[in-house]
């Protein structure tokens, strides 16, 4: 009798174990996620996370609420969720500005992204398109470069955020092209986008997400983009690369939780990222938008991270780029 007890016992005990990793898991998220953006509404962004936190909460059951935290180049967002409890439930979505302020913005930034933050998912990237007001009289990236020369002033270049890909891509226009102009920085994508598309600024990097709009509408005149090779979206437009080697920069997107936050929360969203970038509402506008998913493991974000951190330094200290 105590011999069956006791086997009865270890079935129970083994099928317990087996059933508690599972709940455990299915527990998570337990409240909605707090989804920080630290850019303007209507930038890159912001449109990639509003997209992607609806697929997400259709399948996890949670809402997935959009927290735009701007200011600093994305490092206010940034800090809020370094100083966030790390239950999995605190999630930032950012770009690569967050690799490039660690030279840029080294003295206002408080935290280390390689130590302070869990890598969630690398989830995507898209070219930036050089893009000027209808009014700007150049058809072609040689054009503007002589138009700036010949202005006084030179051009009003705009950029994104401080320490953006967009701005960073303005400040390396001066330096290739040896283009003249001053650099005007925004709140976000959005912000610069409706700048240059009211002709209050000559010329932008935009992003692909919030240009596209306006490029198909011909409020705005694409010129060139950014990536190495043709962007899919915009085949006609040549590299900057192109006509001034190593002229590259990719606007990457990507998420990370508060250092520490729970493993199954990292492994969760990453799946659910994933799953969505291969949803056809997802998939569909983002070859309509330029963009490229990718859905990496946090292993190979890390990486990425890495590996940006040393270009942007270079180009920063070549430069000697300074905030003003």
């Amino acid at each position: 009798m105590l011999e069956r007890l006791t086997r009865s016992a270890l079935r129970l005990g083994l099928g317990l174990a087996a059933f508690f990793p599972i709940w455990s898991q299915a527990a998570y998220p337990e409240k909605p996620i707090r989804l920080i953006v630290p850019f303007s509404t209507g930038g890159g962004t912001d449109i990639q996370g509003r997209l992607l936190g609806e697929k997400m909460r259709q399948s996890i059951g949670q809402q997935v609420l959009i927290d735009n935290r701007t200011g600093a180049g994305g490092l206010i967002g940034a800090q809020i969720t370094v100083e966030s409890p790390p239950d999995g439930h605190t999630v930032l979505f950012t770009t690569a500005t967050i690799a490039v302020n660690v030279t840029l913005q080294k003295e206002r930034m408080k935290f280390d992204p390689l130590t302070d933050l869990d890598p969630v998912v690398w989830v995507s990237s898209a070219p930036l398109v050089l893009v000027v007001h209808p009014s700007v009289p150049v058809k072609n990236v040689r054009d503007l470069v002589q138009l700036s020369l010949r202005t006084p002033e030179g051009l009003n270049m705009g950029g994104n955020t401080p320490g953006s890909t967009s701005h960073l891509s303005a400040e390396m226009f001066k330096q290739f092209a040896k283009a003249k102009g001053v650099t005007v920085l925004y709140k976000g994508g959005g912000p610069a986008t409706l700048g240059v598309a009211t002709g209050e600024i000559d010329m932008l990097f935009a992003t692909a997400p919030s240009s596209m709009p306006h490029i198909k509408a011909n409020r705005l005149r694409a010129l060139a983009v950014t990536t190495a090779k043709p962007a899919s979206a915009l085949p006609d437009l040549p590299t900057m690369n192109s006509l001034y080697p190593g002229f590259t920069s990719d606007n990457w997107y990507a998420m990370f939780m508060p250092k520490g936050s729970p493993k199954e929360a990292i492994t969760r969203v990453n799946s659910e990222v994933r799953k969505a970038l291969e949803a056809r509402e997802v998939s569909g506008f983002y070859a309509r938008e330029g963009l490229d998913a990718v859905g990496s493991t946090p292993a190979e974000l890390t990486d990425l991270v890495q590996r940006e951190i040393a270009k942007y330094r270079k180009i920063i200290t070549d430069g000697n780029i300074r905030l003003r």
